[in-house]
């Protein structure tokens, strides 16, 4: 029988997503998407690679790796990296950038109940999900568990009642973060042991051996884990795609009792005192860092 954490073993509330670091073969392609069509600007440059964010605030890494093969449909790896905008307007403007530049990227839309979200899959076949919460007090939630669906969302009913040139032509000074990552994972049931009871994410959804959700401080998810494509996927190997998933905690002492969790559950994790680094069951590197941005 699984069991749930306790708050001792709880991540804090006020955790945050961070840069989702990605390996790809064609930097120049790859650079061009995130910047026209996301309308992400080159935060920094490192190595070869590229931080794109907003502001200051670095979202996606792009780094080269020309090398190697590009991971197969059914391997663990990444779903898609979602994009949180303040509101609906300026989604709505990098939506329609986005559809603008390539329009066959454009995979679909849904009204998810908390959340009206827009997908997108970038030149190397990476996911990408641009959305807008709606406010907290609107998400209905019992025994723990958060009323998601995926209901219909007209794309350009969206853009008509939204989108204004005004926004548009400032889409580059609006706020947007990593609002959550979703995985592909072999098992469900193995990915609620790993990030919920070893982790300390409190699970806020689980859709049968399908798909989990799970989340800190009563967000709906920050991150989500499913097998649609990959049930029994294995380890992974390195290929392009995901490089690296970024958790920011707002402590040392939070790092630290994180730290300790891993260990006591047998987690290989490098651990510098600062940072994290360590492998989920099917080899997704995840990095835990002391938050040192401030707050949105």
């Amino acid at each position: 029988m699984t069991r749930s954490p306790s708050s001792q073993d709880l991540l804090p509330a006020d955790l945050a997503m961070g840069t989702v670091l990605l390996k790809v073969g064609d930097m120049k392609t790859m650079s061009a998407y995130y910047q026209q069509a996301l309308g992400l600007d080159i935060v920094a440059e490192a190595d070869g690679g590229l931080y794109l964010g907003r502001g200051r605030t670095p979202l996606v890494q792009l780094v080269p790796a020309p090398g190697l093969r590009t991971a197969g449909g059914g391997e663990a790896g990444l779903f898609h990296t979602a994009l949180l905008f303040q509101d609906q307007a300026s989604l709505a403007a990098t939506v329609a950038s986005a559809a603008q530049f390539e329009p066959q990227a454009f995979v679909g839309s849904a009204d998810h109940l908390v959340s009206e979200a827009f997908y997108f899959t970038d030149p190397e076949g990476n996911g990408i999900e641009l959305y807008h919460d709606r406010p907290r007090t609107h998400w209905q939630w019992e025994d723990g568990h958060v009323a998601m669906d995926s209901l219909a969302l007209s794309p350009q009913q969206y853009l008509n009642e939204h989108l204004t040139e005004a926004v548009l032509a400032g889409q580059r000074q609006q706020h947007a973060a990593v609002g959550h990552v979703h995985l592909q994972v072999g098992e469900v049931r193995l990915a609620r042991e790993f990030y919920v009871e070893t982790l300390g994410f409190e699970q806020t959804a689980l859709l049968g051996d399908q798909a989990l959700f799970v989340s800190a401080g009563g967000y709906h998810h920050h991150l989500a884990m499913n097998v649609w494509n990959s049930r029994g996927a294995g380890p992974r190997k390195d290929t392009l795609g995901l490089g690296e998933v970024l958790i920011r905690l707002p402590g040392a002492d939070d790092v630290g009792a994180l730290a300790q969790r891993l260990a006591h559950r047998g987690v290989a994790v490098a651990n510098t005192g600062a940072e994290l680094v360590f492998p989920d069951p099917w080899n997704n590197r995840i990095r835990v860092i002391v938050d040192t941005e401030p707050a949105a």
